[in-house]
């Protein structure tokens, strides 16, 4: 089949891009599990019909609202990065279609999805419980103040790029937790950053690669 292809391509793709950046991740190698969420999780149902057709290529595709789905090997490096074994609760902010937060959705036992553009949230809402993810639950807000309900979460996944770390996402992530965002301006240098928070709840922050991403706009 064209998409089993296609997939097959992007996996092999994602696996170029690890070896190409394993001097700036430190990872020469994604955990099998993560592979396995990027094959199971069908991209071509998370992009716009008319763009189906570049599904798999490994880059960033627009989606409607100024916003994107980010390319496959972002995708993967960043939950990697989270090092999820399955009984954690995630928080993701960006939703837009759906796509990072099904991908841990595979990986985790719960995942609580912020979205600020309503029709975004409400075609994501739509297209997770359509594909069977009952792990999913997204709420349309201002992702700067995260979603304290649910907090302490095991993991933080941004999938838009902030001006600085939005000090509410640290309050809510677990002693021991692992944050990953892309720091930095729309047109300027932007940074993928892993934020981690120890027993005692020092913070400390790794530059992981150089990014591009959409603004994480901030609510008035």
């Amino acid at each position: 089949m064209v998409i089993e292809r296609d997939r097959e391509r992007m996996i092999r793709d994602i696996e170029a891009g690890i070896a190409m950046t394993a001097s700036h991740t430190g990872r020469e190698h994604f955990a099998d599990r993560v592979m396995a969420a990027m094959r199971a999780v069908p991209r071509e149902e998370f992009v716009p019909a008319d763009m189906r057709h570049a599904a798999f290529r490994d880059g960033a595709l627009p989606v409607g609202h100024g916003q994107t789905i980010s390319q496959p090997y972002i995708v993967a490096l960043m939950t990697d990065l989270l090092d999820l074994d399955g009984d954690e609760t995630v928080l993701e902010i960006g939703t837009g279609t759906g796509y990072q937060a099904a991908i841990l959705a595979q990986l985790a036992r719960r995942v609580y999805s912020v979205e600020r553009i309503p029709e975004l949230a409400a075609s994501a809402r739509e297209r997770v419980g359509r594909l069977g993810y009952d792990n999913i639950e997204i709420r349309c807000d201002d992702g700067y103040a995260g979603w304290p309900e649910h907090a302490p979460y095991d993991a933080i996944a941004v999938t838009a790029a902030a001006p600085r770390i939005p000090e509410a996402l640290v309050e809510q992530l677990k002693p021991g937790g692992r944050l990953v965002l892309p720091l930095g301006r729309r047109g300027g240098h932007q940074e993928l950053v892993l934020v981690t928070r120890d027993q005692n709840g020092k913070i400390e922050r790794r530059s992981v690669l150089g990014v591009a991403f959409v603004p994480l706009v901030e609510s008035a």
